[in-house]
């Protein structure tokens, strides 16, 4: 049990970092392990710089205390990597990238959050060349939380029994400890892409779609290049070497496939899902599109409308996805949802419904003979706008939450 109050940290990129962040203001861990896999700048006073501040979401104790905070991150050992910060210890291990090279065990550590984004395929073995995501169970951990969607080389092919996709609050309940060694917590549009779904999902006025599709208005992330760079061999879409804060840049989802692993019942709609990158830091916007068959009631109005899908994540919002989903009766632009503790935040004065009529032609009930016609069929298209901070406030405080649930269960 002491194990399970130190929290392994593989990489301290954007994510990592903020997994650092939202774990020092909590009391679920007292020690972290944090794995650099390289030396950071000049001495570990570099990586207390690097930690204390964030061009995003300013100083690290703003972040914790508001306006009263004051810095408390020092280095306690240079030699020996520690450092002390709000009265938690951070051991920093700068020498192994390999997983299977981490001393997790040596270090007491059994539950590893791996954010570098590079070792993603759960069936990889751990003596791969590069690496791999079991490496750390080499290395002595016991469960390992990845921050990224599983991708694998056997594409199309079922999860191994030992992995699982798991999203706070939709699905997270489904951990196993006898079974489940490497768990990956999806994506931030993924889980801010559930929480939209699951409540129409849930209600019978809304259960049955035809059709959907998302697009996500995505900001910048750390693999797009600052300016137009040269493409590495075997690149396709050379879209993504083009300088990220100066153009707009059509790029691809696995959302909509990560989803379906998440929700099976997904699978049958024919989900389709794209992303454009935007310059900005973070907080995203997913625009869902959903084609429901309605009803028309006796006062001519049909059963799927604006009103009704707002009704419905207000439900949501105030029962039970509490805490997870929020509905704003506002007008937002995204600066004010930087930070916002929410999976996500639809959008409702931007709710949009328009119903069309479909004529579906009826055979007769001999075939040969005359007779039959056309039904007239109400089909409603709904627009949905979410917000999501992309990186703290709707993923990480999500990855967190998943992090604990495993943690208090192992």
């Amino acid at each position: 049990m002491a194990a399970q109050r130190t929290l392994g940290i593989n990489g301290i990129g954007r994510i990592g970092k903020l997994t650092l962040w939202h774990h020092l203001g909590r009391d679920d861990f007292d020690r972290f392990v944090v794995n650099t896999g390289r030396p950071v700048g000049t001495s570990l006073d570099s990586v207390v710089h690097y930690l204390s501040k964030d061009s995003t979401y300013g100083p690290l104790h703003r972040f914790l205390f508001g306006r009263s905070g004051t810095r408390d991150m020092s280095v306690v050992d240079e030699e020996k990597g520690l450092i002390r910060a709000y009265g938690k210890e951070i051991l920093v291990l700068r020498e192994a990238r390999n997983p299977k090279d981490i001393p997790w065990r040596e270090n007491g550590v059994a539950l590893v959050v791996d954010c570098t984004g590079m070792f993603r395929d759960p069936r990889e073995d751990a003596d791969a060349s590069r690496g791999a995501l079991s490496g750390h169970l080499v290395g002595g951990a016991a469960v390992v939380v990845q921050s990224s969607p599983f991708k694998s080389a056997q594409k199309g092919a079922p999860l191994p029994d030992h992995a699982a996709i798991l999203i706070h609050g939709i699905n997270d309940y489904q951990f196993d400890p006898a079974r489940h060694t490497l768990v990956s917590a999806a994506s931030c549009t993924t889980t801010a892409l559930a929480h939209m779904i699951r409540p129409l999902l849930d209600r019978e006025l809304t259960r049955d779609m035809i059709t959907a599709g998302m697009s996500t208005i995505h900001a910048v992330t750390n693999s797009q290049p600052v300016l137009d760079s040269v493409p590495k061999a075997g690149a396709t879409d050379l879209r993504k070497t083009r300088g990220a804060m100066g153009n707009l840049v059509l790029t691809s989802t696995n959302a909509a496939a990560a989803l379906e692993q998440v929700m099976p019942e997904i699978g049958v709609i024919g989900f389709m899902a794209d992303s454009v990158r935007v310059p900005t830091q973070s907080v995203s916007l997913i625009i869902l599109n959903v084609t429901f068959q309605s009803e028309t009631l006796p006062d001519g109005t049909v059963s799927v409308d604006r009103e009704a899908i707002n009704a419905i994540y207000r439900e949501a919002a105030e029962g039970e996805a509490r805490g997870l989903l929020r509905l704003s009766d506002e007008q937002n632009v995204s600066a004010d949802m930087l930070g916002e503790d929410a999976a996500v935040v639809i959008e409702g004065v931007e709710t949009h419904t328009r119903t069309g009529f479909m004529n579906l032609k009826v055979p007769p009930r001999v075939p040969g003979e005359s007779g039959g016609g056309t039904v007239r069929i109400p089909l409603t298209h709904v627009k949905v706008f979410g917000w999501y901070d992309n990186e703290m406030g709707s993923y990480t405080y999500r990855l967190g939450e998943l992090t604990i649930r495993v943690a208090r269960n192992m």
